[in-house]
């Protein structure tokens, strides 16, 4: 083959990414067919040959891995390993190899008397090669004129990850990724350009390899006890293994994202998993082990200073049980885990191939948690005729994952969950009897470590995500695809909770258990036709149209019972209660089961780029959305599109001496959201034991339509010394209105009052400026040196909302039943903070000195700040990552709820802070939600850093190895009082809408040291 076929293949591939299906006798015949083509190069290699090696660096980063390596008119090639390196035997007379990566220019070096070679790709935006996935389809980066971030291999967070949202945290502007959980699995929330959620989770829209995402989780709920709570969410891209993915490209402006129509009001996450390599076959090995350890804690008092604590409150002396105990110790541990992956990879000219295995194995840092996962991907590209023009690309991601969790929640009864049961344990109390059994009393103070014993709960998530791509290449310049598929998910969770746990007064001599299972199946069908050809002189044109069809599906059941306390209960045999759940008394046990209405969305789509000269680039986008969720008044979206691009670089005029880019760019557009649940237009009830209607659930809505986000967006690209210096600036203004908002009747309500989904009058808006700085300070054979930051000011406030203002942010605790904290209110940032002023206490201490009810701050972020350094000295690497977030009030409501000093007069623990604030305060001043609890949430986190060395090659059979040593959540910088301020904690806000920065009794986030190996073979 010659260079140019290679580079239109690799641009074809970029053009069409490779997708997946299920299993069937066509696929297996194409399967069949591509093992041909790559079995039969293999047998013509049989001829003399030598070693050639070497190392293939970049501008940035050092060594680049996943680098095609070819000898030009031949299939013999090789890819190259995690440092960059290579290992190749070619023919004896080959004279001349062929490197190429997606974003570089393709090079070629003579290797006439070699036997090694040291080759430094460039970054250029001007060869085809280099293009950059967008909606339904490629464009080169000089023809993009949106807002797109693209993070490749290289720029990926280091570290142990359940699953890939955390390889962006930090990387890109504008975009902030929060844990919501420090749960081994536990879901994260990505905001992109601010908060506008009025209902739903404000998440963006995933797409892998073309098929988007449902955002759910399979994983069923819970709901055990009001006194347990229902738990944390578990995550929706667990099911991906983060060493398949091989790049993201986020869309931020509407410009970008409205191809994705009604789903596209949170920003687009377009996910692109690694195919196959045209070479040899190669095997690529990762393994890894490390542990994790607490990050920080909120100090509360230890055994001395509770007694201490007990003579100045004046509390009784009988609360000195005699022990010294750290029950929040004794609930943790060390988390240990194990990480493998293996990849095989190559394939010819007319069919590639690869195929990954993954096992990762982690255990939470709290006893009786992890999360274990296998996974499976299986991507293959194939070409047919003699003229390659008809092909078939498949691609198969299959895991299953389970975790073992915890009774950790944030709306759990005054109680407690097991976090807030630790903290608040009496410090000499010890939590054992001397016999060694476990200190059990009835009452309301619940032993943290009998909570932990006598609670099981795991969860079981399969996941199978396959999709078949056939598509024909009419000529060089108009082809048509299809995309065919199926996201298939199931969940399980078997919950049980012993007799003996005897504070909580539902399960006091009885018992729990429950079974539950879910099903999540999305199925879609895409036709694309995509033409791009120079219409005239000097004017070329990248359209597609298309056509899809998807269609959500949701259900599940659940068998729960509770244990007869007459009869002994469950009794205590040594099984789980879940094994025999069916000897429960009947009267006590319960089956339920659920099925969603089904909902279908069908659009037709389209994109025109018109580039003139390089110089002038105009985009247009317009899809119609067609939905069963809303009225059938309005079931009918249009979401268009427009941006503009001048790329001064190309004039004549411009000074190119030091500048090698500036290019301008603005665009406006429309997205939507329908992030809801369906049938939420529909009349809905709930039926008693016999199946007749007995309540209404949910009121009609003819008139229910999309919630509408428009956004103007303008921005700059610069580059400078041969892109030694690159500099991006964004400016955007976004709207957002139609709100969808689940409503009620006036009071008095009615006791069976239905809630009516409606379209609230108002608009949030999110303003700011996005800046993106990128360098090489050194750039030589031994020594890499480079920096990059990201920086995002935001701007956020409601405005123009009809009627009175929405209630949310609950506060939870004992004392603190039906408290609030948040209001979305005109003329402030959405979820802000409406608290009594506390101003201090009253002369005696029995009160606190509450002011009305104010402004009191706002929990989303006006900085976000992201910084990452890279350093290379021959063989030795370092990469450092830090983000940072400004502006923001976190609600800590683990200490207004079981720190307070009421607790030590009830004979439970409370805050350091509290017994040092210097007033001596009654033990009977009620824990009021105030500005008392309020605290700035500002952070600056060192949130991964590497330290790895290229061995190289090893033998002549191991290749490419490296060894490193990487650091997860090291330190963070911050005045926060609590466990993280990276807090998202998720809770039951009041009328149904999330609340935001608040802090109540999380998971604790993890301080993580993995150390690990890749190699090829």
């Amino acid at each position: 083959m010659n260079n140019n076929w290679y580079k239109r293949y690799k641009f074809q591939e970029q053009l069409a990414p490779g997708l997946g299906a299920q299993p069937s006798p066509v696929w297996l015949k194409a399967l069949a067919l591509g093992g041909l083509c790559i079995l039969t190069p293999l047998l013509s290699q049989a001829q003399a040959t030598r070693a050639i090696s070497g190392r293939v660096v970049d501008a940035n980063s050092g060594g680049l891995p996943g680098v095609t390596v070819v000898v030009p008119g031949s299939t013999v090639g090789t890819s190259t390993g995690p440092d960059g390196s290579f290992r190749l035997d070619v023919p004896a007379a080959a004279t001349t190899l062929s490197f190429s990566f997606v974003g570089f220019t393709t090079q070629q070096v003579s290797i006439t008397d070699k036997t090694t070679v040291q080759v430094t790709l460039r970054e250029d935006t001007q060869v085809l090669g280099d293009v950059v996935v967008v909606g339904y389809g490629t464009a080169r980066k000089q023809d993009v004129t949106g807002a797109v971030a693209v993070v490749g291999e290289k720029d990926f967070n280091r570290g142990t990850f359940t699953s890939p949202d955390q390889l962006l945290q930090g990387r890109v502007s504008g975009v902030q990724v929060s844990n919501n959980s420090g749960q081994p699995g536990g879901p994260s929330t990505i905001r992109i350009r601010g908060n506008s959620a009025v209902t739903g989770t404000g998440q963006p829209l995933y797409v892998v390899d073309g098929v988007p995402l449902d955002g759910r989780s399979a994983r069923p709920g819970l709901v055990a006890s009001a006194d347990i709570g229902a738990g944390a969410d578990s995550n929706p891209l667990n099911f991906l293994n983060p060493d398949d993915i091989e790049s993201f490209t986020v869309l931020k402006d509407a410009s970008a994202t409205a191809i994705y129509g009604s789903r596209a009001a949170y920003g687009v996450v377009l996910i692109t998993t690694k195919k196959g390599q045209t070479g040899a076959p190669t095997l690529s090995v990762g393994v890894s082990n490390g542990f994790s350890t607490l990050l920080r804690r909120p100090e509360f008092l230890d055994a001395s200073q509770y007694r201490q604590a007990l003579t100045y409150y004046g509390v009784a002396a009988t609360n000195d049980k005699g022990g010294d105990v750290n029950a929040l110790d004794e609930i943790l541990r060390t988390g240990y885990l194990q990480n493998y992956t293996v990849a095989v990879s190559g394939g010819g000219e007319t069919g590639r191939y690869r195929l990954s295995l993954g096992y990762l194995d982690q255990d939470g840092i709290v006893r009786k948690t992890g999360f274990k996962k296998y996974s499976a991907n299986l991507s293959t590209n194939l070409q047919f005729l003699q003229s390659k023009k008809l092909g078939l690309d498949v691609n198969i991601s299959t895991s299953q994952f389970r975790e073992q969790l915890a009774p950790i929640t944030t709306d759990a009864g005054f109680r407690g969950s097991l976090i807030g049961q630790a903290l608040q344990w009496n410090p000499t109390q010890p939590l054992r009897n001397p016999d060694g059994s476990l200190y059990v009393v009835a009452g309301d103070v619940v032993n943290p470590l009998a909570n932990q014993e006598y609670y099981n709960d795991n969860s079981r998530v399969t996941t199978i995500l396959a999709s078949a791509s056939p598509y024909y290449n009419f000529t060089s310049w108009l082809n048509y695809r299809a995309l065919i598929s199926v996201n298939y998910n199931t969940g399980q969770r078997r919950t049980s909770i012993d007799q003996r746990l005897i504070n909580f007064p539902d399960l006091i001599d009885k018992g729990f258990a429950s079974i539950s299972d879910n099903e999540l199946v999305t199925q879609q069908i895409t036709h694309t036709l995509n033409f791009n050809k120079a219409v005239a002189t000097s004017l070329n044109l990248n359209a597609v149209l298309g056509y899809e069809y998807t269609k959500f599906a949701n259900a599940g059941s659940n068998v729960n019972a509770f244990g007869n306390p007459t009869g002994g209960g469950f009794g205590v045999f040594g099984l789980d209660y879940t094994n025999y759940i069916q000897y429960s008394a009947a009267g006590n046990r319960r089956i339920s089961s659920f099925v969603d209405p089904s909902s279908q969305l069908q659009s037709v789509f389209g994109r025109v780029i018109l580039n003139f000269k390089d110089r002038v680039v105009l985009t247009g986008t317009l899809r119609r959305d067609e939905s069963t969720k809303f009225g059938p008044n309005n079931r009918v979206g249009y979401f268009p599109s427009f941006a503009v691009a001048w790329d001064l670089s190309q004039e004549s005029f411009f000074p190119a001496e030091r500048l090698s880019q500036l290019k301008l760019r603005a665009g406006y557009g429309r997205t939507g959201n329908q992030e809801f649940p369906a049938g939420s237009a529909q009349a809905r009830y709930t039926l008693d034991e016999n199946g007749e209607a007995r309540s209404p659930l949910n009121a009609r809505n003819d008139d229910l339509k999309w919630q509408s986000d428009a956004q103007f967006n303008a921005g700059i690209d610069v580059g400078a010394f041969d892109n030694r210096l690159t500099f991006t600036a964004d400016y955007f203004y976004k709207t957002t209105t139609d709100l969808l908002f689940p409503t009620v009747p006036g009071e008095p309500r009615p006791s069976n009052a239905p809630i009516r989904w409606a379209n609230l009058d108002g608009k949030i808006v999110n303003k700011g400026v996005e800046l993106s700085l990128g360098t090489v300070l050194v750039r030589k054979d031994k020594v890499d040196v480079g920096f990059n930051a990201n920086a995002t000011f935001i701007r956020n406030e409601v405005s123009d909302l009809v009627g009175p203002a929405i209630v949310t942010g609950a506060i939870n605790g004992q004392g603190l039943s039906g408290s609030t904290s948040q209001l979305i209110r005109n003329g402030y940032p959405i979820n802000a903070f409406f608290l009594p002023q506390f101003t201090g206490l009253n002369d005696q201490g029995l009160s606190n000195e509450l002011g009305p009810i104010a402004y009191s701050g706002s929990p989303n972020p006006r900085t976000l700040l992201g910084l990452s350094a890279n350093a290379r000295y021959g063989k030795l690497s370092l990469i450092a990552n830090m983000t940072g977030v400004f502006g923001q009030y976190v609600y800590n409501n683990t200490i207004n709820a079981v720190g307070n000093v009421g607790q030590i007069g009830a004979g439970k623990n409370i805050a350091l802070s509290t017994f040092e604030n210097g007033t001596k305060e009654s033990t009977g001043n009620p824990a009021a939600a105030s500005t008392r609890y309020l605290e700035k949430g500002d952070f600056l986190k060192m949130s991964n850093l590497t330290l790895s060395y290229g061995v190289g090659d090893v033998g002549s059979f191991l290749k490419g190895a490296r060894v490193y040593i990487t650091g997860q959540n090291l330190f963070v910088f911050t005045d926060y009082d609590g466990f993280d301020p990276e807090v998202n904690t998720v809770k039951r806000g009041a009328n149904q809408v999330p609340s935001v920065g608040i802090d109540y009794l999380p998971y604790p986030s993890a301080r993580t040291f993995t150390l690990g190996v890749n190699f090829s073979l």
